[in-house]
């Protein structure tokens, strides 16, 4: 049975889920249209307005994707700096044009510089950042100004590889100023209770590629987390994932949003065994079909068994030739 029939709604991560570099990632456009549910897409990508992420969803095959169907970091940004400041407000926006179009809908006064005494700075992704707009976040931060980031992810997949993220700007104003900003965006489960709140949604399954991002967050906001390895996060990540980013069900791609839950979760599948000695997990069995996914499961179930107050598991020894052609897959 399909793991679709025990949710109402997805919440979905785009970067790394369903595209990378704008390019759709294969199956995943047909995956989300022939799920049948209704769908949120929870960016932490704050340079691009919901209208403008929408329409690239829809030039991918995503037809039905609207700006209401798009949830970004900036977004929630802003309503966290709504409820600490009232409308109308000064802030100064360390981000692009749409971020500031967003602050303006919202009530607030933009302003270009901390000479004018802004209350907020709302700091988002922008690739054209540079010195002169983090000095000019920097100064309004040391005039006694509030600091809100849309989101700490210190690197950003692109079709090249990782990019620098906005975490890693963001690093640069805490260094010049002591001030580390509340964000808005994933890992915290602010962005994923308003998507479901959106939708109306009581049980959502939250969808991604990034363990310290997606899949903390959607645990954070106790609902269930579907991880892909189309991303970020690999085999030995999850291997070594603390608790809080451990996700219900790990999968190949969005093609397995079909899948049966019992088969995506951890645990003893395609015929592998495992057991852990000492820092190490011993995988033996399996059969020519078995997958390299399979072995991450089984794996995984016995990584993810031990306690916390044991020695960590961090390594995988194969001991059968299945086990060892499924290693040789992993990253």
């Amino acid at each position: 049975m399909s793991i679709l029939t025990d949710y109402d709604s997805l919440l979905l991560d785009l970067d790394g889920t369903v595209y990378e570099g704008g390019q759709a990632i294969e199956h995943a456009v047909d995956a989300i249209n022939s799920a049948g549910l209704p769908a949120i897409y929870v960016t932490n990508n704050a340079s691009r307005a919901p209208e403008m992420v929408a329409g690239q969803l829809r030039d991918i095959g995503l037809k039905s994707a609207t700006a209401e169907h798009v949830m970004t970091s900036a977004q929630a940004a802003i309503i966290m700096a709504s409820q600490k400041i009232p409308a109308g407000s000064k802030v100064y926006v360390l981000g692009t044009d749409s971020f500031r179009d967003l602050a303006r809908a919202a009530g607030f006064e933009v302003v270009a510089s901390a000479d004018d005494k802004p209350s907020v700075v709302l700091h988002g992704h922008n690739p054209d950042t540079g010195w002169a707009q983090l000095s000019e976040a920097a100064l309004s931060i040391h005039n006694g100004a509030l600091y809100f980031a849309s989101n700490l992810d210190t690197t950003l997949p692109m079709e090249r590889g990782l990019h620098v993220g906005n975490g890693s700007m963001v690093a640069a104003v805490v260094s010049a100023t002591g001030v580390t900003p509340e964000a808005a965006g994933k890992p915290g489960p602010a962005m994923f209770h308003a998507a479901a709140k959106t939708l109306g949604s009581t049980k959502p399954l939250v969808v991604g590629d990034r363990l310290n991002t997606d899949i903390a967050g959607g645990n954070a906001a106790g609902m269930d987390t579907f991880q892909v390895l189309t991303g970020v996060s690999g085999h030995y990540a999850l291997l070594t994932a603390v608790p809080a980013e451990r996700p219900t069900f790990v999968a190949d791609s969005l093609a397995d949003l079909s899948g049966d839950a019992d088969q995506l979760r951890p645990g003893d599948q395609g015929g592998f065994t495992a057991d852990v000695d000492g820092e190490e997990v011993v995988l033996d069995g399996g059969t020519p079909d078995s997958t390299a996914t399979q072995a991450l499961r089984t794996v995984l179930a016995a990584a993810w068994a031990v306690e916390e107050s044991a020695v960590p598991v961090t390594r995988v020894r194969a001991v059968s030739d299945a086990a060892r052609t499924a290693l040789e897959s992993w990253w």
